[in-house]
């Protein structure tokens, strides 16, 4: 498995390539801004790239889904219960003084339990709402791609709309199950561990 972590835009979102090194095929999670800086990853590893993963749909993780998917032709791939909030980046960016160009259509709406797979790497969809309703985690042996239901010390807010502290607690718990030696790169800021996190996180002290 080949991983490459890209912080992307002035609000530094993790844009996160993912590649079957047998196949070359790849998943391009949360592509926020810098399209070209993001192919040019894919180009120069010779990368196909097969989907577009949003792991929730505010706009400094789905800012470029159109430029990427103009390019691979992928297939876009976001919880069901997150298509309203990703058909609103558009106006959430204006809100913070930012332009996004219209976003395509999701062609995959997955929802707890589905399985992304390329080639023999396979990803569980976590539903994780909280930060969102439908935001996500993708899990594998090893590692879970955590967007912004988890940060390295902290959390997602809950104060946009569609945000719900209560089931943010829950997804943060949920996810502090998993074997402490898994690998968290997150939606903003460094990589982690599970353990680290359950040791350190500030919220850890409150919620377990």
């Amino acid at each position: 498995m080949w991983i490459r972590t890209l912080p992307v835009g002035p609000l530094e979102g993790n844009c996160i390539i993912i590649a079957n090194e047998a196949t070359k095929d790849c998943i391009v999670i949360d592509p926020g801004d810098e399209p070209d800086m993001i192919m040019d990853a894919v180009k120069v590893n010779g990368l196909k790239v097969i989907y577009i993963i949003c792991t929730h749909g505010h706009f400094d993780h789905v800012g470029c889904v159109g430029d990427i998917k103009q390019e691979t032709g992928a297939r876009v791939v976001i919880h069901k219960d997150e298509v309203e909030i990703y058909e609103a980046a558009k106006d959430m960016a204006s809100f913070w003084g930012f332009d996004i160009d219209p976003l395509p259509e999701p062609e995959i709406k997955v929802q707890e339990g589905d399985i992304i797979q390329i080639g023999d790497l396979s990803f569980q969809v976590l539903h994780t709402p909280g930060h969102s309703p439908g935001g996500i985690c993708l899990y594998t042996t090893g590692l879970v791609i955590t967007g912004d239901t988890l940060f390295a010390g902290s959390v997602g807010r809950t104060d946009f709309y569609g945000g719900d502290i209560s089931k943010l607690r829950e997804s943060f718990r949920r996810l502090m199950n998993l074997p402490e030696d898994t690998k968290v790169i997150t939606g903003h800021g460094p990589a982690t561990t599970i353990g680290r996190e359950k040791r350190t996180n500030m919220f850890s002290h409150n919620w377990l």
